[in-house]
């Protein structure tokens, strides 16, 4: 599939996770947060030591998911974001989306044997939203 055709189906659904979400406004992992629930999405912050993050409560790993999410956006360092591919992979997660310096391409080849749809290596989810500060 092509970029933009990754992106609309990704963006198709109401509940996504979002791993390395933070407290800190500043961060993209908390950019991305908002920029889900600007839009009307359900986003579940996933963080190991956070309890709340933007008043929703966090996740410590994917496995703690309250309820399964259509797409899993990840701005971790890349070698936090190989393990989350596995972790995806093992709860049924086929959306990935490794906003830019998430990815590595080690990720990018066993997302892809995993079978699961992966956007990297550019694009961002702030744009595809429209996030507003």
């Amino acid at each position: 599939m092509e970029t933009q055709e990754l992106i609309k189906a990704f963006l198709a659904g109401e509940v996504f996770a979002v791993a390395g979400a933070s407290r800190d406004r500043e961060k993209y992992g908390n950019k991305v947060l908002r920029a889900y629930l600007q839009a009307g999405k359900r986003a579940w912050p996933v963080h190991p030591k956070e309890e709340a993050i933007e008043g929703v409560t966090c996740a410590k790993n994917l496995h703690e998911l309250s309820e399964p999410v259509h797409g899993l956006s990840i701005v971790t360092p890349p070698p936090i974001t190989e393990a989350l591919v596995e972790e995806a992979a093992e709860l049924g997660i086929r959306r990935i989306w490794m906003q830019p310096g998430a990815e590595s391409e080690a990720a990018i080849a066993r997302a892809a044997e995993l079978s699961i749809d992966c956007i990297h290596s550019g694009p961002c989810v702030l744009v595809a939203l429209h996030f507003r500060e």
